[in-house]
């Protein structure tokens, strides 16, 4: 019987859909517009015509359905999250507008901050309090408790998150708090105890604040999921992805939202790192460009870095410190708004700008001819001749290149130019702002990415790949196979995994080993659970230990692994060296005679094998690949258009190769490989394209 594995992955554009048949390798790919008010009914469509187009039944598919999603972090962006209600401590109900009093731009007059995910309104307050020790010094009592539920019962709320003072280190009130209003309400309560029980006021609340508040989002969502799955006869159960890169049960997905932040981006970033394993790669840039997005993400050793802290919804986009810092374990990367939907204007200053705002996928770029009239990046292709309206999504949905040329020409008049030196600048620009976010998150990581190799995917990022690595001064570039539904893909090549943390501050010589070995036991049993429900046999779940650790006196720590086991691996010596090591790597220098503080216990469980993967290429070798078909492209602004070969990838074999200008299509993407480029077809198929020395 074959073992058919399923993957789906909702993009702001395009939700991406994978049918992958474990046994034998052989990969079935499908991509339709994203539906936002109804997200359910693109992946119903999209999942329905794959099958039929494979000829695959529902009942073949018994193994986990893995499934990436941008609904939590377009929620949170967008403020279209659920009503949910904040319990906190008697005296604390303004912390979410408080924040931690940073401000990102210390000279802006009129500097904005997002609008807490959860109003005021609906925050309130409970007489409570926990001791920094732990003891509780004031129980809840049940008269607050009770008008504490009228309170949220007549405010209607869909959702409640509970953080209370010091909860990090004795969740009981917060317990006691969420036991009641569960049993009182009837509606999805999350405690911060479970969500982020970490040290530090603000960041603990927001992240559990927005955790509730996208509750109502997702909860109903992965249930009328699964429902249908059911109904449609599919036998295996959901796999949420993670933004640490892990996977887990639906049902913890839908208490814990808010680890799904970065679903999407890290699936691909995982996809990146198998793919840098398979080819050999030490480093890898993944540039993955879809319909609403950019993302960059380098991998190191075959590894991507993660974060225990990502910024979501900032208001302003590359400014750090103007959004959420939710404590959530994610993949390490950087997200811009330039996608193919990426909306081109010209500003106030007469200069051409491309960005973040998106048309989406409604009504999406003018040439989709659904009513959209400003020029998108995807706008600027086809009048490029880089896309063939013809041939987009395989024939199955064709692209207006009129509509297309009339939304550039009101750009292309406000600047005074020709629409195809005005689509050649947003083609540009959009390249520049692509490479500037890289090259600031190599920065950031204290690497030069100048010659580092990029791997391109998405559904625009093959379009776009060889002309941000010139700007990257890279001289070569990945083009895998189905490389527009790479994201989707990464969720079948991801271990189960699930990141937990919980502080304790403890001066590392001073450790009460009895106290933490409980503590950590407390992680392992959860971690445990976790994958244990996610279909993980018991004997394939692996512990590895970290801590968040800093000089004593400090207000900043730093994160290192000290390895992994069924128990606590290291002994105070090897995790100060190894503290010591990191904090030399990244300041220069370490301050002897000055204690080590453990702030916070991490503990990453996963299993020890991954869902899938498929095989090698099994196309012939051939020579000089032979193009389909001519058609007359431009690359660069100013510039003559060229008569350019279009090669089809299904018929280029295993050693095939050519030179640029040339572009090369499949159903759901297109590479274009600028001039001066060259390319050769390797064994698992992928297309590796060499910038020829000027």
């Amino acid at each position: 019987m074959t073992d058919w594995r399923l993957a789906v992955d909702i993009g702001g554009t395009f939700t991406d859909i994978v049918l992958l048949d474990a046994d034998s390798g052989r990969v079935e790919v499908g991509k339709t517009l994203t539906t936002p008010s109804a997200p359910l009914d693109g992946v119903r469509a999209g999942v329905t015509d794959l099958l039929v187009r494979a000829g695959v039944k529902p009942s073949d598919i018994t193994a986990p359905i893995v499934h990436a999603t941008t609904l939590i972090t377009n929620a949170l962006i967008e403020a279209k999250t659920g009503r949910a209600a904040l319990v906190t401590t008697k005296g604390f109900g303004d912390t979410l507008l408080i924040r931690d009093e940073h401000r990102y731009d210390m000279y802006d007059l009129q500097i904005e901050f997002p609008a807490p995910p959860i109003a005021r309104d609906l925050t309130f307050e409970l007489d409570e309090r926990t001791a920094a020790d732990g003891s509780v010094l004031l129980d809840p009592v049940v008269t607050d408790l009770d008008e504490l539920a009228d309170r949220l019962e007549a405010a209607d709320v869909e959702a409640v998150a509970v953080c209370l003072l010091n909860s990090y280190v004795s969740p009981a009130n917060e317990r006691k708090v969420a036991d009641h209003l569960r049993d009182r309400l009837g509606v999805p309560v999350c405690i911060s105890a479970d969500i982020s029980p970490q040290i530090r006021e603000y960041p603990r609340m927001v992240t559990t604040a927005c955790n509730a508040a996208t509750m109502p989002v997702i909860g109903p969502y992965l249930e009328e999921l699964q429902k249908w799955l059911s109904a449609g006869g599919f036998g295996g159960s959901v796999l949420m992805m993670l933004s640490n890169g892990g996977v887990v049960s639906a049902d913890d997905a839908a208490s814990g939202p808010i680890r799904l932040v970065e679903s999407g981006p890290a699936a691909g970033a995982l996809a990146g790192s198998w793919f840098a394993k398979r080819l050999g790669e030490k480093r890898l840039l993944c540039f993955d460009m879809g319909g609403t997005t950019a993302k960059a993400c380098l991998i190191n050793d075959g590894e991507p870095d993660l974060t225990n802290t990502f910024e979501v919804a900032r208001a302003y986009r590359f400014k750090k410190g103007s959004g959420f810092p939710v404590s959530v374990p994610s993949v390490d990367l950087v997200e811009i708004g330039a996608g193919g939907g990426s909306l081109a204007r010209v500003d106030q200053f007469g200069l051409l700008k491309v960005g973040p705002d998106s048309a989406g996928a409604e009504p999406g770029p003018a040439s989709y001819g659904r009513g959209g009239t400003t020029p998108t990046v995807t706008d600027a292709d086809v009048l490029l001749g880089l896309l063939d309206p013809a041939t987009f999504l395989g024939g199955d949905m064709p692209l207006d290149d009129s509509a297309a040329r009339s939304a550039t020409e009101t750009v292309a008049n406000a600047l005074g130019l020709s629409v195809i030196d005005t689509a050649a600048g947003i083609h540009e620009v959009v390249n520049q702002n692509m490479a500037a976010a890289a090259r600031m998150h190599g920065v950031e990581m204290g690497v030069d990415l100048r010659g580092v190799p990029v791997i391109a995917f998405g559904g625009a990022g093959p379009v776009h790949a060889c002309g941000v690595a010139e700007l990257l001064e890279s001289s070569r570039v990945v083009f895998p196979v189905n490389a527009s539904v790479l994201s989707a893909f990464g969720t079948l090549v991801s271990p189960v995994r699930i990141d937990l943390a919980r502080s304790l501050p403890r001066i590392l010589d001073q450790v009460d080993l009895a106290e933490r070995d409980a503590l950590l036991d407390e992680l392992r049993e959860e971690g445990r659970r976790v994958l244990l429900a996610a279909g993980v046999p018991a004997d394939e779940v692996v512990f590895r230990y970290g801590i968040d650790a800093r000089y004593a006196g400090q207000g900043n720590e730093i994160t290192i692994w000290v390895g992994e086991g069924s128990s606590w691996p290291s002994d105070p010596r090897h995790v100060r060296d190894a503290f010591e090591a990191e904090y030399r790597r990244i300041y220069g220098m370490t301050i002897p005679g000055i204690p080590v503080e453990v702030v916070t216990w991490r503990i990453s469980a996963l299993a020890t094998t991954t869902l899938a993967g498929p095989t090698d290429s099994a196309m012939a070798a051939s020579g000089m690949a032979q193009p389909d078909r001519h058609r007359s492209m431009v690359f660069d602004r100013g510039r003559d258009p060229v008569d350019t070969p279009v090669y089809l990838r299904s018929r280029l074999g295993v050693g095939a190769s050519f030179s640029g200008p040339a572009v090369v299509e499949e159903r759901e993407t297109t590479s274009v490989i600028r001039p001066g480029w060259t390319v050769e077809v390797v064994a698992d198929g992928s297309l590796i394209a060499t910038r020829e020395a000027s």
